[in-house]
């Protein structure tokens, strides 16, 4: 603790002034943690003084909070083409603040480009510093630094400039990092998560199963219609999220790991045709799940008046096209990736041709051309239309007025747990 609030006070972190009655005062606390080496052994003790972040009010206290982090392959990148002098550098910072990550981001990289260093153009964690033959590559994790180069005098230089201007500790040749274990051979470097998972394995007690020759069986294929449904799917959740970051170093297991969470992207779309007696305008429902999970839903008003009930359904179709087509945007920026094209459920048999049969050009000539884009979507097979029962129809509940019993069906689909409650009337 002595020497974290030596170090806070020597990097000037704050200041001592009168408290005012028109601010909001963040508190702060301190949090202890363990360090342990790849091997489990206790490496150090830390001590962090926190600041207690959830006290700040968005808009006073901060704006901008998110702060880039190194993409994975990123990091094999640069661990390929490291050189045996390359080293670990911590630095030390108050945390806790919302904006701590961003603020410590901007000050940091601001002073390496002072440095001569360039930030990559494909990843803003990764910087280069290119001075005649010299070459040294900076990778940046929240406060874990990883400096390697093909002149070792030039990276002692950087590691003593960054030293007086930041408190850092040298941690020496990269032996440890994110979970990520380095080992130096003859050839070059070996990385592993072999802590990782031996711990992972002894918390969800599986250290003795046995081993098996490869990742996932052949047969009998998996399937997701079994009755068999976990009583409890959080532990098996929780060891596949885990599972997915072991695929960092062994892409033999990716296919296996992917196949046991896949990601099904699944939308229901409806519309009550003419349903406001004012003006005639249909309303649209729609409502998307990822796996089982619902994670957008929408109840709107059409801008525009429908001639026809399919011209109400197809426009709510295509609402969810465009929803669809933005959340797996969304799911490739995330690294995650759809199995298959996303689906759609619709109650209206015309809706559904129009969108595959191009031989109803007379009767759609009413039907705006922005919205034929769900046409060209399931022609290249970016998107999957399949007719469902009204009855069976879940986006009805955004679409009208709903007697208690089919409101209460419905719901209990939705997975909304509301039963405790009940609603008043004035």
């Amino acid at each position: 603790m002595a020497s974290e609030f030596d170090a806070l006070q020597r990097q000037h972190t704050w200041s001592l002034v009168p408290p005012c009655s028109d601010q909001n005062l963040v508190g702060c606390r301190w949090v202890y943690k363990i360090k342990r080496n790849a091997d489990g052994s206790v490496a150090r003790y830390k001590a962090r003084l926190v600041a207690k972040g959830f006290h700040q009010k968005a808009g006073v206290d901060f704006d901008e909070t998110f702060s880039p982090v190194v993409k994975p392959p990123t990091v094999r990148i640069i661990l390929s083409l490291a050189h045996p002098s390359q080293v670990c550098k911590l630095h030390k910072s108050l945390y806790g603040l919302k904006q701590a990550p961003r603020a410590w981001f901007e000050r940091f990289t601001s002073h390496l480009l002072t440095l001569g260093f360039t930030a990559s153009l494909a990843d803003a964690s990764l910087f280069v510093l290119h001075h005649g033959s010299t070459t040294v590559y900076l990778l940046l994790y929240v406060d874990d630094i990883i400096i390697t180069g093909n002149n070792s005098t030039a990276i002692s230089d950087i590691v003593s400039q960054l030293s007086a201007v930041f408190e850092l500790k040298d941690l020496g040749l990269l032996r440890y990092f994110l979970g990520l274990q380095i080992d130096y051979k003859k050839v070059g470097l070996f990385v592993h998560q072999h802590k990782y998972v031996s711990d992972l394995l002894h918390k969800f007690q599986m250290s003795d199963c046995k081993t098996a020759p490869t990742p996932i069986a052949t047969t009998p294929p998996l399937s997701t219609d079994h009755d068999d449904a976990l009583s409890d799917p959080t532990p098996f959740r929780s060891l596949v999220g885990a599972l997915q970051y072991a695929t960092f170093t062994r892409p033999d297991i990716a296919f296996a790991v992917n196949r046991v969470c896949p990601l099904a992207l699944t939308a229901f779309t409806d519309a009550d045709w003419a349903g406001d007696p004012s003006d005639r305008r249909s309303t649209s429902g729609i409502i998307v799940f990822l796996g089982h999970n619902p994670i957008t839903w929408l109840a709107k008003k059409q801008h525009t008046v429908s001639r026809s009930s399919t011209k109400a359904e197809y426009r709510s179709l295509a609402t969810g096209a465009a929803e669809l087509a933005w959340i797996r945007q969304v799911l490739c920026d995330l690294k995650l990736f759809l199995p298959s094209a996303p689906l759609i459920w619709c109650d209206n048999t015309s809706a559904l041709a129009l969108a595959s049969n191009p031989v109803f050009h007379g009767r759609t000539k009413h039907i705006e051309v922005d919205y034929h884009f769900v046409r060209e979507k399931v022609v290249r097979d970016d998107l999957l239309l399949q007719f469902i029962s009204t009855h069976d129809q879940l986006a009805d509940i955004f679409t009208k007025a709903l007697p208690s019993t089919r409101f209460l069906q419905l719901c209990s689909k939705l997975m909304v747990c509301s039963t405790d409650h009940q609603f008043e009337g004035g």
